[in-house]
């Protein structure tokens, strides 16, 4: 179990590792190219300051030499004076005497300040030597001058013992090699820092260089990835939008021919409706009303009941009539669309008291059967929801039949006056009569548009293809009243009822 659980610690820690390699790379890379940086800053210090000490060195170096050529241009100036005994070169003497003063307090400072405890010590002994110089020069000048010089620029002449020149001269040789040695040691560390901050700026260009082939190799893996995945996506879309619309032509071919099917199922059931059970009921009906007859006078009371059961045969051949107009209307099969359009409309202004305005063609126009069902169809839930739903005062339903040389269209227009239909009613998914008659409409490669109506009410479009050869009028009528089409008022009984899907 440990070897498992190490395992597993294992898997997981190189499976963030390889995720996170990137990011660790990145992050090492920063580090790396930080402390390079550093590392190049304190160079460039080190660096200005070795060539500091280095030029210092060199110009202490300098003025060493500076005073030891002043020490022999004093002895010179001292020599002449001897020979000619003028005053000019007594003169020259102390001005030069004043130089290598000013000369010393330079050094002595420098000496104070950056030199070693050895170092300021010879320093200071040649210092001490210098000045018992000068002044043994000035008493010796003084000496042997014919008159009193004034020797006051050789400053402090009292001292009275002698330096030896050799010693000197060795000293200041030692304190300038010194010196030499000190700029050279200054030029060699920075020069070995100009080669560190060399080799660190190559390395860091070449991290850099490394880490942008890198990082622009693995944008293009990315990018190329990316592609490849879009691809794919696209190409997957493209799959489930052609899957998509199979599906939705199937679905579209089986709702039709389901509607085709419960068509002639609602066909062939009206058929037997009025062919075997009207037989029967009107058969019966003759039976009954002869019995009736035959008791009228000797048997009252069984005529009377034989009386009501021809007012229930009636009633069930009246029902009989209903459900076969409901399935398959006679109206629609004998007469056309336009009148079965204009009882329909009759029929539902009588019970709902409504005012029609019909906008119907004046003469009947022939239809392929499947367009004048669906349009009847669509026709019949439009005033169905209309009575359900609309409290409507005013129905307005409209036919148009538009031919061209390739073909043409017929439109219906069903307009009301009620509360109007909401949007969320447009969007819901169980309101079967909407979807039913946009299903039929799509079936036959029409357009169904249902909306609010201006100012209210609803107001429903539908337009389905039709064929020029099937049709007797290439335009419209003008529209008819409800009077003017029917010939009966929205009081008036007609025998053909308000059909249900």
């Amino acid at each position: 179990m440990p070897d498992v659980a190490e395992a597993g610690l294992a898997s997981r820690l190189s499976g963030w590792m390889h995720r996170r390699s990137w990011a660790i790379a990145m992050t090492v890379a920063i580090v790396i190219t930080c402390g390079g940086l550093v590392i190049l800053e304190t160079a460039r210090q080190r660096i200005a300051s070795e060539y500091e000490a280095a030029l210092e060195a060199r110009g202490v170096s300098m003025q060493l030499s500076d005073l030891d050529g002043q020490l022999a241009q004093l002895r010179s100036h001292e020599s002449a004076f001897l020979l000619t005994k003028r005053d000019g070169d007594a003169r020259s003497y102390c001005a030069s005497a004043a130089v290598i003063r000013r000369t010393i307090r330079s050094l002595d400072a420098w000496f104070t300040r950056a030199a070693d405890g050895v170092e300021r010590a010879s320093f200071t002994q040649i210092a001490a030597l210098i000045d018992a110089r000068i002044g043994s020069g000035a008493q010796a000048l003084q000496q042997a001058s014919p008159h009193r010089l004034d020797l006051a620029a050789c400053g402090d002449v009292t001292a009275s013992s002698t330096a030896d020149a050799s010693l000197v001269t060795g000293t200041l040789s030692l304190l300038r090699d010194n010196e030499e040695r000190r700029a050279q040691r200054a030029l060699d560390a920075s020069r070995a820092d100009q080669r560190v901050s060399t080799l660190v700026a190559a390395g860091l260009s070449a991290l850099n260089i490394v880490l942008f082939i890198l990082l622009f190799r693995n944008l293009g893996i990315e990018i190329d990835r990316q592609a490849r995945a879009q691809k794919q996506l696209i190409t997957q879309q493209e799959e489930l939008d052609q899957l998509v619309n199979e599906r939705t032509r199937q679905l579209e071919a089986l709702g039709w021919h389901l509607q085709a099917v419960s068509e002639n199922e609602k066909t062939q059931l009206a058929r037997e409706l009025h062919d075997e059970l009207g037989a029967i009921l009107t058969a019966s009906k003759m039976d009954v009303a002869w019995a009736r007859r035959k008791l009228q006078d000797t048997e009252p009371a069984i005529a009377e009941k034989l009386a009501r059961a021809l007012e229930t045969l009636d009633q069930g051949i009246a029902l009989k009539r209903r459900i076969i107009e409901d399935m398959r209307p006679t109206v629609l099969a004998t007469f056309g669309l336009v009148t079965a359009l204009r009882t329909l409309a009759d029929e539902a202004a009588q019970r709902n008291g409504w005012v029609l305005d019909l906008q119907l063609p004046a003469d009947d126009i022939q239809l392929d059967e499947q367009t004048e069902i669906a349009l009847f169809r669509v026709a019949q839930e439009s005033l169905t929801n209309a009575a359900k739903y609309a409290r409507a005062t005013q129905l307005t339903i409209g036919l148009t039949v538009l031919l061209t040389a390739g073909g043409g269209e017929v439109s219906l227009h069903i307009a009301d006056n009620g509360i109007g239909i909401t949007p969320a009613d447009l969007t819901r998914t169980h309101t079967h009569g909407l979807m039913g008659m946009r299903q039929r409409v799509a079936a036959r490669g029409g357009r169904f548009d249902i909306r609010r109506g201006d100012p209210r009410g609803t107001d429903i479009r539908v337009v389905l293809p039709v064929a020029n050869t099937g049709a007797t009028s290439a335009e419209s009528g003008e529209g008819r009243s409800a009077d003017e089409a029917g010939g009966r008022a929205p009081g008036q009984h007609t025998d053909a009822p308000v059909g249900r899907l």
